[in-house]
């Protein structure tokens, strides 16, 4: 791996004690943990907050066009709007007219509204919703947030095709998406319709999916990927949002940033500026050229780093992340912003297959057209979003037809589905009930992984009659076995903890010629594995200056045992990129930094501040709500941890890592009554109750009301979305009260669950060996050292 980087530079001689003391010599695997207790203080941090967040910008004042600042502020580039763009640039103005970035957003009138509100009716589990009109004025009276019917007047569109939205305005500048849509697609297609965005089963008020709840809020979940220039501006005192936009849709700007010292430009006619006023150009696509190689059928591209710049800027939008520090233009870095979601679950398929809603960023890094230089434009036309070519031949300006578009290569007769280049390679999902979005990775069909990772096949996807097995036999029969190693198996042991997963891990993670994001997330797993092989690893990693690893170190970084996560956090501290320097320094929170030299610490008080402010952009969410009152409570401050987490619970009365995270600050206070309380509240508002009973039967074990506590600790062990800490704790529990052979059964279980899972493992190894059966014992000591 390349180590010579650009990162800020970390004194040499911290690096080495870090690397020698810390890491070679301390290296004992761990549950990790910023303390002793085995019940963790921090609960399913999840760094992609299940969404993707609005930007503001934060760095300064935030002003719309037209306002003036003096000194250096008035020589920033504002943003003009798109109208002023058509003078000089009508064919791009008129090509992104009416596109989807024109009609992103909208404000609701009969321009506008695709919608029937001809007094249409829609019955949603027996809650009947009315769609009319008054005047020019539309409407809808359904259930709002107490479950009475009321009616709302509709504020904005959103979106326009395959389905449109409704936004609704709620008090303290909320805009909430309404969850009954509209079919936009002709009736031919099944549209022309309303209909539920959740039809499986009533999503009541109250519910985390209810429209009126944080979860369907447009200021945080939507704003800044459809509006340009979109200032969030939520304040965290009034709990409110005065959010503000230059361009209510996506509009020149967006793309092209901030336009003043563009037209500035161009009323000077023949001034000397390359840039022209704007700070980023895209002239690299246009600037390279490709080349057919003869040998293969495919075309390569002569220079490919200039093309990237169009990457980061549809990746902004086009991707499934969250907003770590507002406030992006399109020419700054990416992951200097935004907190990538790797290919993790539930989003991905272990194969990197799309499976949650990710927006084709995550897919497209993947890719081998990735790696070979092909950017978004070279398919799309960048101001239309129509593709430069239809059907196969798209794909024919890389891909010689005479070689890729026949039957001897895709192997089903011209001109049916299965010789369409995109119904093998980009398979469609759909999201949103009605909207069919292709997997981007454009992957060659391996319906070998398919049976080996329960990942899904396209062949049998249209062969429903058929088994991956015999569509894995006809391609290695036309083609041969596949050539190479497929990151999914490495991903897959590290998911499931099978045997040699470290190992599969590290090839993964040091062969340079896989995709840096599936490095990235071997690289989230890996400590699960920690060993003196795998930890210098980590450590060259922190080192580094591949963005992608360093995140996933950062995002992993609390899994670390505590007494040597320095070694690996504190050069993170010095990343080019703030998310990892953030997410790095609150690994460290509460760890002994007051032995370490003065830069460190100051460079530890730096990314931390940036930690601090970005989680109060995001402190509309109980996520983030949930981490700065764990930060608070490390940094000594209970009394203000536990007000975090009581507003956390106040605004998602679901959400569990609040119950779980101040149930333990109870503890720790001695309020164990108090923690038995929340807790008992909260197995009534969470979906998933297995957290809450786990810890209220440790609550109840800590008051010594072990018959109460077995009951809960039994129901986590059992549940549907249990863990094997659960199922040890529970047979140890067992076990304490001289139920061995219960305790046995309850691990022999977990084990099916969770195949070659240490912990279990090694405590079925002990009390076989308690109740002597040596044989048995023997048994589970061989898997626990297979080599040996």
């Amino acid at each position: 791996m390349n180590r010579q980087g650009s990162k800020s530079a970390m004194p040499r001689s911290h690096c080495l004690l870090l690397v020698f003391f810390l890491l070679l010599t301390g290296c004992n695997k761990g549950t990790g943990g910023k303390g002793d207790s085995t019940e963790p203080t921090s609960y399913n941090r999840d760094p992609d907050v299940t969404s993707r967040v609005a930007s503001v910008d934060t760095s300064g004042p935030q002003q719309l066009p037209g306002n003036q600042h003096k000194g250096a502020e008035a020589r920033k580039p504002t943003y003009v709007g798109s109208d002023a763009c058509i003078g000089c640039h009508r064919s791009q103005y008129a090509a992104w007219k009416n596109s989807h970035h024109d009609l992103a957003m909208q404000t609701a009138d009969a321009n506008s509204v695709l919608g029937n509100f001809e007094q249409a009716e829609f019955d949603y589990f027996g809650t009947l919703s009315r769609f009319y009109k008054k005047g020019e004025k539309f409407y809808v009276d359904t259930d709002g947030p107490t479950g009475e019917l009321r009616e709302y007047p509709i504020a904005y569109t959103f979106g326009v095709s395959p389905l449109q939205q409704y936004l609704i305005e709620f008090p303290g500048g909320r805009l909430q998406a309404l969850s009954i849509a509209w079919d936009s697609r002709d009736k031919s297609e099944g549209g022309q319709r309303w209909f539920h965005l959740y039809p499986e089963e009533p999503v009541r008020h109250g519910d985390q999916l209810h429209w009126t709840g944080v979860n369907q809020n447009w200021n945080f979940m939507c704003a800044d990927c459809h509006s340009t220039n979109l200032h969030k501006n939520y304040d965290l005192a009034t709990d409110s949002y005065s959010t503000s936009w230059s361009d209510i849709n996506v509009g020149c700007e967006a793309c092209h940033g901030p336009g003043s010292k563009h037209i500035q430009w161009a009323k000077q006619l023949g001034a000397d500026n390359i840039d022209n006023g704007l700070t980023i150009r895209y002239l690299g696509r246009k600037s390279s050229d490709w080349t057919m190689d003869w040998d293969t059928g495919i075309a390569r591209r002569t220079s490919s780093h200039k093309s990237r710049l169009e990457l980061g800027v549809c990746g902004q939008c086009h991707s499934r992340r969250s907003t770590s520090f507002p406030g992006r233009k399109p020419d700054q870095p990416l992951l200097d912003y935004f907190n990538l979601a790797l290919l993790r679950e539930p989003l991905y398929h272990a194969d990197g297959q799309i499976k949650g809603e990710v927006f084709v960023y995550g897919s497209f890094v993947q890719s081998r057209m990735h790696a070979a230089g092909v950017t978004c434009g070279d398919c799309h036309k960048p101001h239309n979003l129509q593709l430069r070519a239809s059907g196969n031949d798209l794909c024919a300006g890389c891909h010689m037809p005479a070689r890729f578009d026949t039957a001897e290569h895709h192997l089903h007769a011209t001109d049916s589905p299965g010789a369409q280049c995109i119904n093998c390679h980009m398979p469609a999902r759909t999201y949103m009930q009605v909207d069919a979005r292709r997997d981007h990775s454009f992957r060659i069909p391996r319906p070998d992984l398919a049976k080996a990772l329960g990942t899904p096949d396209v062949c049998t996807g249209c062969h429903r009659g058929e088994t991956s097995e015999w569509a894995a036999s006809i391609l290695a029969d036309r083609f041969g076995p596949p050539e190479e190693q497929h990151f999914g198996a490495a991903l897959y042991a590290g998911r499931k903890g099978l045997p040699g997963a470290e190992a599969q891990l590290l090839r993964l993670i040091t062969d340079e010629s896989q995709p840096a994001i599936a490095r990235a997330t071997a690289v989230t797993m890996l400590p699960r594995y920690l060993s003196p092989k795998s930890a210098p690893i980590l450590q060259a990693i922190a080192q580094g200056d591949n963005a992608l690893l360093n995140l996933g170190l950062a995002q992993a970084l609390e899994m670390v045992p505590g007494n040597i996560r320095p070694a690996f956090a504190i050069p993170l501290l010095y990343d080019n990129s703030r998310v990892v320097a953030a997410l790095s320094a609150n690994s460290l929170v509460g760890a002994p930094l007051e032995t370490y030299p003065r830069d460190i610490r100051q460079q530890f008080d730096l990314a931390l501040n940036h930690y601090r402010i970005s989680e109060t952009f995001n402190a509309d969410r109980p996520e983030s709500l949930t981490n700065l009152a764990t930060m608070h409570w490390q940094e000594g401050n209970t009394q203000l941890a536990e007000t975090m987490f009581k507003r956390a619970l106040a605004k998602a009365p679901y959400y569990t890592p609040a119950y779980i995270n101040l149930a333990d600050l109870y503890r720790v206070s001695n309020r164990e009554k108090e923690a038995e309380a929340l807790l008992r509240r909260g197995l009534q508002q969470v979906t998933n109750p297995e957290p809450v009973q786990h810890s209220l039967g440790l609550c109840l074990v800590r008051q010594q009301r072990s018959h109460e506590a077995m009951e809960y600790l039994r129901k986590a062990a059992e549940g549907t979305d249990t863990s094997s800490r659960y199922i040890y704790v529970y047979a140890i529990a067992l076990n304490s009260e001289g139920r061995t052979d219960s305790a046995l059964a309850v691990l022999e279980r977990g084990l099916q669950r969770f195949p070659n899972d240490g912990g279990i493992i090694r405590a079925l190894a002990s009390l076989y060996h308690q109740s002597g059966n040596d044989k048995k014992a023997q048994h589970y000591e061989a898997l626990l050292n297979p080599s040996g």
